[in-house]
């Protein structure tokens, strides 16, 4: 005998119980699994009713507030006026090792790769593996506070940093145009003084005016109204505060305000926030002081350590930060900026075979980019799988964009100069400026193999673009340098070796020519 099962029971008068659910218990419902717009709309709709539903109120605020909300602690890039303006600097001249203006040298880097087997970024950084905001910050200041260079982002004439507070500020002016009467709350007649006294509400609103409206001016002055009236011992607030003079500009009161609010209960965000002020003052000891003792007051925190090793990165002590990102794998095995850092370091110091492994650990984990399938493509060039080095590449181009393009088929184009192919190296390098005309990288390289030919004029003229559009590139210069040298032009090679030295100070062969030429002068 067939037995009937259970039948869903319907409600009341056999109406449908979602009919019959309490909006209010549903919009919670849809705050908490993340269905922001959901949320909103039944929000909305309540407060069309009632517009003085405070319940629906402060749900809507949090709401707005958490679709919005971004981890802004490691989001943190200077605009051009930031660049220009700043005159938090402590010292004009400092050592080497001591302002991120002034990172170490090879000699004092410790057994790191040189710029010849590691090249640099725009920036003057070596290669990180792992681009992040603040990456292309300039390290000199004749470089970062001049309107020319100032106004440039990765690549001279294709893209340009963000006005100041721009990504901020358009991200609020966006988010308002959904509301067909505009701003849903009008900071300016609010009542601070009688929301300080309500600190659920108060803090919803101070993150709403921070998150939202992009308003950190009101965000301060209820930040200090609430302040005042929990007596000032409430750690929550003195961050805050400090959050809001930071996005004004005001570092040295932020950095007040996260001191005294870690005096009040350690939090791993607060220690992170004021060593971000700390480095946009130029004071990276000062940072890794503070995440040294954040560390040993949470044991095994892997947003500190990766905070440390990036640090370290940025003051090119690069092998200090590799000891770092090991650590992080110890607690998160699957963390990918350390996985790309450990290979990129890895590929720089001839151990392409363990770079591959950590980059075959990445595609597992669910990256799938052109850079990775570009990276795995030359270790496995250079690890000697040749059979697995094209069709990488090839995976790389079907995933590249106008943006990166240009990197594939320079990469592409020294595989070929590898295995000795020169006609097909030639033709990667022309496709790579012909997606980007601003890759410096294959002008330099077009102009060797053009001297190859034979072609002494298309060779100059090469690297001279080479110089003008990568100024921190050593190799345009130094085979300019030495191509006038044969040529018999002095006074052009000892002009073109030494900026090949301003670019690599270490450079033994720019030494060389450099001592040629004054033996040749002082011959004369």
């Amino acid at each position: 005998m067939a037995v009937v099962g259970p039948q869903p029971s319907l409600g009341p008068g056999g109406a449908d119980p979602k009919a019959s659910l309490n909006p209010f218990f549903e919009a919670v419902s849809r705050f908490r699994r993340r269905k922001w717009d959901g949320c909103i709309d039944i929000c909305t709709d309540l407060l069309d009713v009632n517009p003085r539903d405070q319940a629906a109120w402060f749900l809507k605020l949090r709401a707005l507030t958490s679709k919005q909300w971004m981890d802004d602690i490691e989001i943190d890039e200077e605009g051009v006026a930031d660049l220009l303006m700043d005159e938090n600097a402590v010292a004009s001249a400092p050592r080497p090792g001591t302002s991120l203006n002034r990172p170490l040298s090879k000699s004092e880097a410790n057994g790191a790769p040189s710029q010849v087997v590691r090249p640099v970024s725009a920036s003057g950084r070596p290669l990180t593996g792992f681009a992040r905001p603040g990456t292309n910050r300039p390290t000199s200041s004749s470089a970062g506070r001049d309107v020319a260079t100032a106004m440039q982002g990765n690549r001279p004439g294709t893209s340009r940093p963000l006005t100041s507070m721009g990504r901020l500020v358009r991200l609020g002016t966006a988010s308002m145009q959904h509301h067909e009467g505009g701003e849903f709350v009008r900071l300016e007649t609010l009542d601070l003084h009688k929301y300080a006294q309500r600190p659920a509400i108060a803090k919803a609103l101070c993150d709403y005016m921070l998150y939202y409206a992009r308003n950190p001016r009101k965000a301060l002055e209820l930040a200090s109204e609430a302040t005042q009236a929990v007596d000032f011992k409430d750690w929550w607030w003195k961050a805050r505060l400090g959050k809001a003079y930071y996005q004004l500009g005001l570092l040295r009161d932020a950095e007040k305000q996260f001191r005294s609010s870690l005096k009040c209960e350690e939090m791993i965000s607060t220690h992170l926030e004021l060593c971000k002020v700390h480095l946009r003052l130029d004071q990276p000891n000062s940072a890794l002081d503070q995440y040294g003792r954040a560390g040993e007051k949470f044991v095994g925190d892997t947003h500190i350590l990766v905070a440390l090793a990036r640090t370290y990165d940025m003051l090119n002590a690069l092998l200090r930060g590799v000891q770092f990102y090991k650590k992080v794998l110890q607690y998160d095995s699957v963390n990918t900026e350390a996985l790309a850092c450990l290979a990129s370091h890895h590929f720089y110091t001839d151990q392409p075979e363990l770079a591959l492994r950590f980059y075959r650990r990445l595609l597992q984990n669910g990256v799938q980019n052109a850079e990775l399938w570009n990276n795995m493509g030359l270790c496995c060039f250079y690890a000697g799988q040749y059979d697995l080095t094209l069709s990488c590449f090839e995976r790389a181009l079907m995933l590249a964009d106008d943006g990166n393009m240009a990197d594939v088929w320079y990469n592409i184009g020294q595989v070929a100069i590898g295995v000795g192919d020169l006609g097909l190296a030639y033709q990667a390098f022309k496709i790579a400026v012909s997606v980007d005309p601003n890759h410096a990288e294959s002008y330099s390289n077009l102009g060797v193999l053009e001297l190859r030919k034979g072609n002494v004029e298309q060779a100059q003229a090469h690297f001279q673009t080479a110089l003008r559009l990568g100024p921190h590139l050593f190799e345009p210069a130094f085979n300019g340098g030495l191509l006038a040298f044969k040529l018999g032009e002095f006074q052009d090679s000892f002009e073109l070796a030494n900026k090949a030295l301003e670019a690599y100070p270490d450079h033994i062969e720019s030494k060389e020519l450099i001592k040629q030429l004054k033996a040749h002068f002082s011959s004369l």
